[in-house]
């Protein structure tokens, strides 16, 4: 799919930046405060507000769950001013609620954008993830590899032995028999409790974050934004949905998909040039820890355009009342 003339990526960038950074601006005062709902509610509403403000036609895709469950930002929710070009839009406004709860590491707020259609209308369902990052062949490794198989195949292209890979899972009981498995290599295993977007991001840039791999089960509409990062940043992820009842499959026939068993690799997520935005709010790997201080809020925001493989990262210090 070819990227429509009137998507104007390059000017659209800074609104989006805009957006992230403020709702990680908005969500600063919860940081630690034990309050994961006040947290995510408080950056659910800046990011709103800031989308409303943006001449787009915008239309989210992946958003705060189903129109009846979520307040604001639901799926299928309309935002922006009604003027310019039609967009898909990705967001999580709160990457890692329970994160900013504890004051723990990885929290961001998230959103991507790309012309209409573009982006993969996943349910709100489960989603079998698997990516690296950039510099090897298509289908090094495969969802219907196992583990093992995996870390193997990985350490053969990458020139190195297992014990020198390193594997980013969420820490979930229904990953330990895949963690014993990756153990049993020799791979390391950074575990994560909970941030898979920011999880997959690490395997783009392994030289920074030590993270050559991530597998595991995660939210669908996170895999998205997953792939829209690894769009921008390079890298392959591949996807699976995972079914638990047939509600869940009810909700994904509802959103179009007929093959439950497909799976999706990252330009079958996003088909069409996107632009991404990441703004750090309790700090980690990827990016810094939202400061404040008497009179100034300080964030660093990482802004993407796959377009052009650009990957910027804006230093925002923001006056406060």
């Amino acid at each position: 799919m070819s990227t429509p003339i009137d998507f104007n990526d390059r000017m659209l960038s800074l609104g989006l930046a805009r957006v992230a950074e403020q709702a990680a601006i908005a969500s600063a005062d919860w940081i630690g405060r034990g309050d994961e709902k006040a947290a995510d509610q408080a950056a659910v509403n800046a990011m709103r507000e800031q989308l409303n403000q943006l001449d787009i036609k915008g239309v989210v895709v992946i958003g705060e769950g189903e129109r009846d469950e979520a307040p604001m930002l639901y799926i299928g929710e309309e935002v922006g001013t009604g003027d310019g070009p039609g967009v898909d839009i990705a967001l999580d406004p709160l990457e890692g609620t329970t994160l900013t709860a504890k004051d723990m590491p990885n929290a961001l707020t998230v959103i991507a954008m790309g012309p209409r259609g573009s982006m993969l209308h996943a349910p709100d369902t489960y989603m079998e993830k698997l990516a690296i990052g950039p510099g090897y062949e298509d289908g090094v490794v495969t969802l219907d590899m196992s583990p093992a198989e995996r870390v193997t195949a990985l350490a053969a292209a990458k020139g190195c032995d297992a014990t020198d890979i390193t594997v980013c899972i969420l820490e979930r009981p229904r990953h330990e028999a895949m963690i014993a498995e990756v153990r049993a290599t020799g791979a390391g295993i950074r575990l994560i409790t909970d941030g898979d977007v920011a999880g997959v991001m690490h395997c783009a840039e392994p030289e920074v974050t030590g993270i050559d791999m991530y597998m595991g089960t995660g939210g669908a509409p996170e895999g998205v934004l997953a792939a829209a990062a690894l769009k921008c940043m390079g890298g392959q992820i591949y996807g699976r949905l995972v079914f638990r009842n047939e509600d869940e499959k009810a909700r994904a026939s509802k959103a179009g998909i007929t093959d439950f068993d497909r799976v999706y690799a990252r330009d079958e997520m996003v088909t069409a040039d996107v632009i991404f935005a990441a703004t750090g709010v309790t700090g980690g790997s990827l990016l810094p820890r939202l400061n404040k201080e008497v009179g100034w809020t300080t964030t660093e925001t990482l802004l993407m355009r796959s377009k052009t493989g650009s990957v910027r990262r804006m230093v925002y210090r923001n006056p406060t009342e």
